[in-house]
C-alpha cells in the first residue's frame, strides 16, 4: 500500500504516512537554502550580464571576470551577494512547494517509480508552474536587486514602490518568460535526471549511488539550462524594463535585433553553473533526507 512502510515483523509503520507533504516541503526547503547562499554570486553575475543594454561599448574578453571585478570595486566583496534576501525568501517556500507538489502529484495519481519520460516532464512542469506563479513578485524584486539598476532599501520597500507605480502588472512582470524558462527546465531536468538515475542504479553498487546521482544531476542541469536560457534572457529584460518590453514577443525580437542569436545566450555560463550545481545539490540532499524520513 502506498504511503506505508513494512517493518521486519510485518506490521505497517506510519513513518511515511504522517504528514508526507509537510516532510517533503521541509526537505525541499532545507535542500535549497544552503545552495542558494553558496551560488548567489553566479546568479547576480548572470543578471548583470543580461541587464546591459549598451552596444557601443566593446565586449570585454572575459565578461564574467570583468563583471566580478566591477562589482567588488564598486560594492566590495559582499556586493556579490546582493539580492540574497529575496533569493532566500523565494527559495525556501519555492523549492519546498516544488518538491511537496511533486510528492503530492505522484501519490495522488498513483505514479510508480521509475517515472516514464512523459510523466517526468509533466510532473516537473506542473510543480514548477504552481510555485512560479505564486512567487513571481519575489522573483521580480530579486532580479531588480541583483541588477544594480534599482536602489530599493529592502524587500518591503521594493514591493511597495513597484505596486504603487506599476500595480499588479509590475509585480507580475516577466511571468510568461519565467514560466517558459522554469517550467520546461524543471520538466526536462526531472526527465533527464530520472532516466539517467535509472540507468546508473542498474550499473553501480549502492555505496557509489550518491556520487553517481550527483553526476546525473549535473548532466541533467547542463542539458536543461542550454535549452531554456533564451527565455531567461527575455525574463530579465521584461522585469528590469517593463515599460520597454510589453510582452514576450517584443522581448525576443529586441534581443535578436540588437544582439543576434548570441544575445539569447547572454549570461549562460554563470546561470548554467549556478542552476546546475544548485539543482543537483538540492536533489541530492532531498533524495537523502526523504530516504531517511521514510518517504521513498
Amino acid at each position: 500500500m502506498k504511503g506505508h512502510m513494512i517493518d521486519p515483523s510485518g506490521e505497517e509503520t506510519q513513518i511515511s504516512q504522517d504528514y508526507p507533504i509537510l516532510k517533503s516541503f521541509l526537505a525541499g526547503s532545507f535542500s535549497g537554502t544552503f545552495s542558494t547562499i553558496l551560488f548567489q554570486p553566479l546568479d547576480l553575475i548572470k543578471t548583470r550580464l543580461q541587464s546591459s543594454v549598451n552596444t557601443h561599448v566593446s565586449t570585454p574578453r572575459n565578461p564574467m571576470l570583468t563583471t566580478v571585478i566591477q562589482i567588488i570595486k564598486k560594492e566590495n566583496i559582499f556586493g556579490l551577494w546582493k539580492g540574497m534576501t529575496p533569493s532566500i525568501t523565494r527559495v525556501i517556500p519555492g523549492v519546498g512547494l516544488y518538491f511537496s507538489t511533486l510528492h503530492w502529484l505522484k501519490h495522488t495519481i498513483y505514479l510508480e517509480e521509475p517515472l516514464t519520460p512523459l510523466q517526468a516532464v509533466s510532473l516537473g512542469i506542473a510543480a514548477r508552474t504552481l510555485s512560479g506563479c505564486l512567487l513571481i513578485p519575489i522573483t521580480v524584486v530579486k532580479t531588480r536587486f541583483e541588477s544594480g539598476v534599482y536602489k530599493y532599501k529592502n524587500m518591503n520597500d521594493a514591493l511597495r514602490i513597484i505596486y504603487k507605480y506599476e500595480g499588479i502588472k509590475g509585480l507580475s512582470s516577466g511571468l510568461a518568460p519565467t514560466l517558459l524558462r522554469d517550467a520546461p527546465y524543471s520538466g526536462l531536468y526531472l526527465m533527464f535526471y530520472t532516466q539517467l538515475k535509472e540507468i546508473s542504479d542498474k550499473s553501480f553498487v549502492q555505496e557509489k549511488l550518491i556520487a553517481v546521482h550527483f553526476g546525473c544531476g549535473i548532466l541533467a542541469g547542463i542539458f536543461s539550462s542550454i535549452i531554456t536560457h533564451p527565455a531567461d534572457v527575455v525574463k530579465t529584460k521584461m522585469q528590469l524594463y517593463p515599460n520597454e518590453f510589453k510582452n514576450v514577443y517584443s522581448g525576443f525580437i529586441f534581443v535578436y535585433k540588437k544582439y543576434g542569436c548570441r544575445g539569447y545566450f547572454k549570461g549562460i555560463v554563470p546561470r548554467m553553473l549556478r542552476r546546475t550545481l544548485m539543482t543537483t545539490m538540492a536533489w541530492t540532499v532531498y533524495e537523502q533526507i526523504t530516504k531517511n524520513l521514510g518517504l521513498k
